[in-house]
């Protein structure tokens, strides 16, 4: 939740205005005895606002034993629950690891500080392929951490093999109340969207009505929409098919073999997940020298194995071997990726969106 602080009157002004008197004598008096420090915080912590299990947590202690710097997380679930926490004024955030459409309106909003990249000794290891993106076209502002595609996540027990390859496996009444659908608005809308025939990034009221109606259609069969915990839910066998993030499959496979991923074949969303600093932030070299800790070679391969998802860092790959090479969850097809398009801001026009939204849950 973002509070806003406003002036205001009250009716009892009078009393107000003698504690606050009283408020700013006390703050006096204490600004005799304690030391004022000016420039770069004297405070070694970071705070950083991430989504779950998307950092090795040994990766933490490992920067603090180095640099003697405190890394704290605050976990969301979502873009836009990100980009509410960062609204505030006197957001508390030094560094957040957005998608691709989020930090393009962060950067439209002014919410984000420009990098120092000369202070990124390790900005070389990653890929040419993941740099000056629509979402950043001057690469001032991110740096890339993964990347990924949006798919299906089945249980190979429990799904026919001739159903795998399009996006209407799950509209599949054969698989009523085994299907888990993503809690986002727009993953969700997105695999709607492409279903109907549709852009995922249209912002025609009709055709974001239509993907609407599906997924209303589409409701008696699912089981759930989850955001984190559809990964233990399908670990546990607990439904036949889910709509998830390509890396969450490769964790969720890595834990059952049972487990299989595809990208549907009229295409997808592919992702982008870059570290931004925010504007607010006192600590700006401290947060570059986080980032460029996380693109070392070995540490930015510690940190995949433990997340699962694709690493905008060359080196990696080279680090983690065949097993991951081969494994198409992780090291997507390139005939899949070129289907695929990243989410673009829709800038007032996500109102559309939310209001369609707001209709499948009513």
């Amino acid at each position: 939740m973002v509070i806003l602080l406003k002036s205001i009157k009250h009716k009892n002004g009078g009393k107000i205005m003698k504690k606050l008197v009283s408020l700013l004598l006390a703050a006096a008096m204490l600004a005799l005895v304690v030391p004022v420090f000016t420039g770069c915080s004297s405070d070694k912590t970071l705070n950083l606002l991430n989504w779950g299990d998307y950092l090795e947590p040994s990766l933490k202690d490992e920067f603090k034993r180095r640099t003697g710097i405190t890394i704290k997380e605050k976990v969301v679930t979502s873009n836009e629950e990100m980009m509410i926490q960062l609204q505030a004024d006197d957001c508390p955030y030094d560094l957040c690891i957005p998608s691709d459409y989020a930090i393009e309106r962060m950067i439209g909003e002014g919410r984000l500080a420009k990098i120092d990249f000369s202070n990124l000794k390790n900005y070389e290891n990653i890929g040419e392929a993941y740099r000056n993106l629509a979402y950043d076209p001057t690469n001032e502002y991110s740096v890339p951490y993964t990347w990924g595609v949006l798919g299906v996540l089945y249980n190979k027990t429990m799904v026919d093999e001739a159903d795998l390859g399009h996006w209407n496996i799950l509209w599949n009444e054969k698989y009523s109340q085994e299907i888990y659908m993503y809690d986002s608005v727009r993953d969700a809308m997105a695999a709607a969207l492409i279903y109907c025939g549709y852009d995922i990034n249209t912002d025609n009221a009709d055709e974001i009505k239509q993907a609407a109606d599906a997924l209303i259609e589409q409701k008696p069969l699912v089981k759930a929409y989850l955001t984190d915990d559809v990964k233990d839910s399908m670990i546990q066998g607990s439904g036949a098919l889910a709509l998830v993030y390509s890396g969450d499959a490769v964790w969720c496979m890595q834990e059952n073999e049972d487990l299989g991923f595809f990208v549907p074949e009229e295409g997808s969303n592919i992702y982008f997940d870059s570290v931004v600093i925010t504007a607010t932030s006192s600590k700006k070299e401290m947060a570059e020298q986080f980032i460029d800790f996380l693109l070392e070679p070995e540490i930015a391969a510690k940190n995949i194995e433990f997340i699962g998802y694709s690493s905008a860092n060359t080196k990696v790959l080279d680090i983690l071997g065949d097993e991951w090479a081969n494994n198409t969850a992780y090291n997507v097809p390139e005939e899949a990726v070129k289907k695929s398009v990243i989410y673009r801001d829709l800038g007032d026009k996500i109102d559309i969106y939310n209001a369609q939204w707001d209709r499948i849950f009513k």
